[in-house]
């Protein structure tokens, strides 16, 4: 029997067997299972401050923690080994109640709780929400680093368990978007939820040819102004990866200028990799 997965924008329509776009879901005995449940793939004890998140407890640790899979086919993703993978992922498993014990007992080395990030966390939606209640529960944080390509109603789901995140804006061009396999309406309608709810941090990763043009920029400020001005954005520097070796790494003086633009119209801008 065949299943459709609603969870993304994607809406992959699965046979028995099959396994979706994202590689983290399939069609087991004619329901959506994740694939990745409690298998990660990485597990560290990070600077806040790397996920990227600068106004959101600085100085603070939070444990990190990835599994395998992604919606997105970024060619220049830096994660590629672990976002690009699937099943084949060499994991070790953590119940959602070990790593809430784990994000405890690292209380003495500053932890504040739980991050998920270096894959994308939300095609393992179910690990993350269940996590997520046991590490709130503790009295600690959870934090979120995502694509925002999530469809509506299990992000309303999600958010009131989250205390961060951070979300991707590759772009304001839908045409770039599709390049990547996204959909830029459903990053912004991501944003916005998450905006009323918690704190939220944007990251935008400069690739030159791509989205590094000046009027882009001014759109994207534009439009994030206008749902919080005090959201920090994050304009980051793109460094040759996977399968766009072929350009050079961003200018520093183009991040730089791209930063001035935006800071006309939002309060907090920072530059990553200059």
């Amino acid at each position: 029997m065949s299943v459709k997965c609603e969870l993304c924008f994607h809406c992959c329509r699965l046979e028995e067997g099959q396994t979706g776009l994202c590689r983290a879901r399939g069609n087991r005995g004619g329901q959506v299972v994740p694939l990745n449940y409690g298998r990660l793939t990485a597990l560290a004890l990070d600077p806040i401050e790397k996920k990227p998140l600068r106004r959101f407890h600085p100085g603070s640790m939070v444990l990190s923690v990835g599994s395998f899979g992604c919606n997105l086919d970024c060619p220049f993703c830096q994660n590629a080994g672990i976002a690009g993978a699937g099943e084949e992922s060499a994991t070790q498993f953590w119940s959602p109640e070990l790593l809430a014990e784990e994000a405890v007992r690292l209380r003495s080395r500053g932890n504040i709780g739980v991050a998920y990030t270096y894959n994308e966390p939300l095609v393992g939606y179910e690990y993350v929400r269940d996590c997520a209640a046991l590490v709130r529960r503790a009295g600690m944080y959870n934090v979120l680093v995502t694509n925002g390509t999530i469809g509506a109603e299990p992000w309303k789901e999600l958010l009131p368990l989250i205390d961060a995140v951070n979300i991707d804006l590759k772009g304001f061009c839908e045409g770039w978007y599709r390049t990547l396999g996204g959909d830029l309406e459903a990053v912004k309608r991501a944003i916005v939820l998450a905006a009323s709810t918690c704190h939220v941090e944007v990251t935008s990763l400069i690739v030159p040819g791509g989205n590094d043009g000046e009027e882009e920029m001014e759109a994207l400020a534009r439009w994030l102004a206008s749902v919080g001005p005090d959201i920090p954005l994050h304009v980051s520097r793109f460094f040759p990866r996977r399968r766009m070796t072929d350009r050079p790494a961003t200018p520093v003086e183009t991040v730089y200028r791209l930063a001035r633009i935006a800071q006309a119209h939002l309060r907090y801008v920072y530059t990553g990799n200059c």
